[in-house]
């Protein structure tokens, strides 16, 4: 392994933490790209269960220089509480550890913007987590953020606090009628925060550049997944960054040229988590059936996800958008008890047959999916200790997928320990 992206290829919570886990073994440095404590990665180890919202997956390996980067936006308060979380169950979070200076930080208004403005939108509402993800990203792009570099310089913070409180009590007022923050009260509680995040924050991009010419194995983890990217994904329904692979570069300052691999995770069916389309959705009665053997709430939430088949379309856009080169798939044993399984190739929408993945919403929304029906395997998975021990009908499952995707799947998982993943393809072939 050299330099390598993991992405999600579906609407998030694909299992890319247990996949990034797993790789991380062979990386030198491990890095968090873009999104914030709206997301959490979860990785079983000893059947002791770790949830890791901001911090990437690494930091369960020792060695591992583990990197959160510009491309975030940081709640100091929720990164403190899981580095403290950590230590207490015995992780190291110390010089392992690095900051971007350049990330932005996310402030009480933020999160208060985000719940009200959500509760404003009534049907038309995008289901956030109500973290202060998009306000933030908001005043990134409007070029009023308050970055750790700025929160550094007490004078510089001070100024740009101050200006921020008072733009944002007047829209709290005229437009919410909300009372609004008090700049002393979160100036106050914030420089509480400041001793801890200057011991970890740093110049993250010449950090990675420096690995890069000394030929370091970076490995570049996204949060959530590449249809909720603000760009490609089902906009509006969507976070407010690009977990897509090209978010890696602008996430962290390593340039494309340097990245030499994009791997995506699947789930080996879909789920998605809050409002929009959804083609592929169960029936209540499945929903439930799978929702409970998956496990299927939000690690950052507890919310119950919408289960669904495989979606072929949106994971081939996925393919394309992120130049995948190989593809993960997890939670094959969640499928286990089923007599037959169901993939969708192409949606129908007013007698047109879509075989790519639309940008009209209501043609996502409203169409009916076109599905391949194959045998289910009734056998349990989970004891399979390579690709040849899987079922048969398992095998031809993933076979089918990669013809659909047109990409080799290398690894599967089939349970939630770190040790449930089979042996890469590369090394034995199924």
């Amino acid at each position: 392994m050299s330099n390598v992206v993991v992405v999600g290829a579906q609407w998030g919570d694909e299992g890319k933490g247990k996949i990034i886990d797993i790789l991380a073994k062979d990386a030198d440095y491990v890095v968090r790209y873009q999104g914030g404590n709206n997301a959490g990665h979860t990785v079983v180890v000893g059947g002791e269960q770790f949830i890791l919202h901001l911090i990437p997956s690494g930091i369960l390996h020792k060695s591992k220089i583990c990197v959160i980067g510009n491309g975030l936006v940081i709640d100091p308060q929720a990164l403190i509480e899981e580095i403290t979380e950590l230590k207490k169950r015995g992780v190291k979070v110390d010089n392992n550890l690095k900051v971007s200076e350049q990330a932005h930080l996310i402030f009480p208004y933020h999160k208060a913007l985000d719940k009200l403005k959500e509760g404003k939108m009534g049907a038309d509402k995008i289901g956030t987590t109500g973290r202060g993800i998009g306000p933030c990203y908001i005043d990134k792009a409007a070029r009023c953020g308050i970055r750790i570099a700025d929160f550094l310089d007490d004078n510089v913070f001070k100024r740009k606090l101050k200006a921020n409180v008072e733009e944002k009590n007047e829209l709290f007022r005229k437009v919410y009628k909300f009372k609004g923050f008090s700049y002393k009260k979160i100036y106050n509680e914030y420089v509480g925060y400041r001793k801890t995040i200057a011991k970890f924050a740093c110049n993250t991009n010449k950090l990675l550049n420096d690995a890069v010419s000394k030929k370091k194995k970076i490995l570049f983890e996204s949060a959530q997944g590449t249809l909720l990217d603000i760009d490609h994904g089902t906009y509006p329904y969507v976070t407010s960054s690009n977990p897509t692979a090209g978010g890696a570069c602008t996430g962290t300052g390593v340039s494309p040229t340097k990245i030499n691999k994009v791997v995506g995770v699947v789930k080996a069916y879909t789920t998605r988590v809050g409002e929009g389309p959804f083609p592929t959705e169960f029936s209540p009665r499945l929903m439930d059936k799978i929702r409970k053997k998956g496990m299927e709430f939000g690690a950052t939430t507890g919310r119950p996800r919408r289960c669904g088949w495989f979606d072929a379309v949106i994971t081939r856009h996925s393919v394309v958008v992120n130049g995948l080169q190989e593809i993960a798939v997890t939670k094959l044993d969640v499928l286990d008890e089923l007599e037959k399984v169901k993939i969708c190739t192409a949606y129908k929408y007013k007698s047109k047959i879509y075989k790519d993945f639309p940008a009209n919403m209501d043609v996502l929304s409203n169409c009916e999916p076109i599905y391949e029906e194959h045998p289910g395997w009734m056998k349990d998975t989970s004891k399979a200790l390579n690709f040849r021990g899987l079922p048969k009908e398992a095998r031809q499952y993933l076979y089918r997928l990669e013809g659909l995707l047109k990409v080799k799947i290398s690894l599967v998982s089939v349970g939630k320990e770190r040790n449930k993943v089979l042996p890469d393809r590369k090394k034995k072939r199924y």
